[in-house]
């Protein structure tokens, strides 16, 4: 029987998550590792200097409290070492993760921790707009067919997919994109605001929902309707630069 390990960075208890179960359950086992709280942006870390502790949520449901790589990591690498997956999922995520954005996201970074231990892994986010209504049905059904595709033909050792989808209605989708990674423009990242007694405080954020207008990347997919598939690389290594670097004079 088909193995999956769920998890996500928007805890435990996301709709996206629930829906992403729901959506791969007729796969096989699902075995579903979670934060016990939200961890967005919390990238790839782990927790090294404090136990982190799993509290059961039901059958093969757990909260874990610490970070999605805490989670892929404790799972992979702990209690499911007898019972190893055949592939990870991440996600649902409330929230694209298009860009520059997957340095940052956990969604992602749990998928990132599969792929490093070995296993075929998959980061699967919602890209809405603030006040829009989450629309989860297009995002479940391709959660199970790219899983279907992945346990069918595997993928490439140390590669990822990182899929995001419109939030629109299954039948309003153009199709299936693969694309590159694009390019964000921050704007106003930093907010400043007074408190009430008068000191400065500061909201990281702000206005970045800008794009570099550039076709065949992850922002003109999605901007057009269309799922968004990029296949990201673990090995950040730059081979254009080695023979120039060769030739500093480091000594």
């Amino acid at each position: 029987m088909v193995r999956i390990l769920l998890s996500n960075d928007d805890g435990i208890s996301s709709e996206g998550l629930h829906t992403h179960y729901e959506s791969v359950r007729p796969l096989g086992e699902v075995i579903v590792v979670a934060p016990d709280r939200e961890q967005s942006a919390a990238g790839h870390s782990l927790s090294l200097h404090r136990p982190l502790r799993i509290n059961a949520r039901g059958d093969d449901w757990y909260a874990v409290d610490g970070t999605p790589t805490d989670c892929v990591n404790l799972a992979l690498n702990g209690f499911l070492k007898d019972r190893p997956p055949d592939i990870v999922l991440s996600g649902i995520n409330k929230g694209g993760n298009l860009g520059d954005d997957i340095t940052y996201s956990g969604t992602v970074a749990a998928a990132m921790e599969a792929t490093l231990i070995g296993y075929p892994a998959v980061a699967l986010s919602l890209v809405y707009e603030e006040g829009e209504p989450f629309r989860f049905e297009l995002a479940g059904q391709f959660a199970r067919r790219i899983a279907e595709e992945v346990l069918n033909r595997g993928l490439t050792k140390g590669i990822l997919l990182n899929v995001n989808v419109p939030n629109i209605q299954a039948g309003e989708c153009r199709g299936v994109r693969v694309t590159k990674q694009g390019k964000r423009i921050y704007g106003d990242a930093i907010v400043e605001k007074i408190d009430p007694r008068g000191r400065e405080y500061y909201w990281i954020g702000g206005n970045g929902l800008n794009w570099v207008r550039e076709t065949n990347t992850d922002f003109d997919a999605v901007a057009n309707r269309s799922i968004s598939v990029t296949p990201v690389r673990l090995d950040l290594t730059d081979f254009d630069s080695m023979d120039e670097l060769r030739r500093w004079k480091f000594l």
